[in-house]
């Protein structure tokens, strides 16, 4: 029978030997672990082959940080691993990683990429829309950088629903509040229904600035109107307020405005050349037939052409013409703009 006191010094000696030997493997096996996940931590991403800096990665919204990590691993940021994962834990920053089109730099420790994908804008796209185009053009433009569909732009540019919505107009169509303006877009701006938002929202915040103080407040629909058509009369931006006070002078006499890009407007499959046909050819935009404004804008004017119309330059005249070089001649009297339209047109 075995001594009880013997076996338990056998099993305590025991003890004693294999404690400090598992105590030992287990602080080897830590410090193996801490140089192993120190190693991924401290070592940049690969260098691509190409002489190029950085690279535009694209995160899908609802990306998981395993999906992230392959993303960022096919495009050479990082080097997927499972201490991608765990840093992205343990930092904090796996609940805070954006979706968006990022610019990312090559050559960063994985901690750098995770602090830029928390914190870093998406890229943003400068697009410029003139003064005075249609929203046929503007969709045009939208749609070749697939912003949009050209179609669906156009469909809401006409929707009473979307024009009843945005309260600016009582027309049929928001022509003429589609803002021209240089915009910077982010790729999570898509739809033809964003991007018109954010057109006839730069539209209202300009209106508001320019009628600030008047009293009482201008009517957005003649205003915008007239505009439009200053815009299409005159590149030249010193000529606009004094192109808006003749056509102030005309609409206060009942003399029509006789504008010939309101001619153009309402003519389908134009071709560059006004006849006299084209002048003659009543349309709800020909000035040279209606009385007074056209029913809608002819174009999307910028600023200085609302502001030209809100505040027109004193004159006395009620005529201008063309001078072929980007300006006009003015007079009060028909006698002298008939000899200014010789001098410059007939020839």
């Amino acid at each position: 029978m075995t001594d009880p006191i013997k076996r338990n010094l056998s099993e305590s000696s025991l003890l004693r030997r294999i404690v400090p030997g598992t105590i030992l493997l287990l602080v080897f096996v830590s410090c193996g672990l801490f140089v192993y996940y120190q190693s991924y931590l401290n070592n940049p991403g690969p260098t691509p082959l190409a002489d190029t800096k950085s690279v535009i990665v694209t995160i899908p919204k609802g990306s998981s940080v395993k999906t992230i990590a392959t993303i960022l691993d096919s495009n050479n940021i990082i080097r997927n691993d499972l201490r991608f994962l765990i840093l992205a834990k343990l930092s904090g920053y796996s609940t805070s990683l954006q979706a968006g089109e990022f610019r990312l730099p090559y050559g960063k420790k994985p901690l750098e990429i995770l602090k830029l994908l928390a914190s870093a804008k998406p890229v943003s796209y400068s697009i410029t829309i003139p003064e005075g185009l249609t929203a046929i053009q503007i969709a045009k433009i939208f749609a070749e950088d697939d912003w949009c569909e050209e179609a669906k732009f156009l469909q809401l540019v006409h929707d009473p629903e979307v024009i009843k919505e945005f309260g600016l107009t009582g027309g049929k169509t928001l022509e003429g509040f589609l803002f021209p303006d240089t915009y910077l877009f982010t790729r999570d701006v898509s739809g033809a229904d964003r991007v018109i938002g954010i057109l006839l929202a730069r539209f209202k915040k300009v209106w508001e600035e320019e009628t600030s103080g008047l009293n009482p407040t201008p009517d957005v629909d003649k205003t915008v109107i007239l505009a439009s058509i200053v815009e299409k009369e005159t590149a030249a931006p010193s000529e606009r307020p004094l192109i808006a006070g003749v056509f102030h002078n005309r609409l206060k006499r009942g003399m029509r405005l006789q504008s010939d890009p309101t001619v153009v407007y309402g003519v389908e499959n134009y071709i560059g050349v006004i006849t006299k046909k084209h002048l003659r050819t009543p349309t709800a935009y020909n000035t040279y037939t209606l009385p007074g404004l056209p029913v809608g804008p002819i174009s999307n004017p910028g600023r200085e052409a609302i502001t030209a119309v809100l505040h027109p330059q004193a004159s006395s005249h009620l005529y201008f013409v063309s001078k072929n070089d980007g300006t006009h001649h003015f007079s009060a009297r028909l006698s002298d703009h008939n000899r200014a339209v010789q001098k410059y047109q007939r020839k």
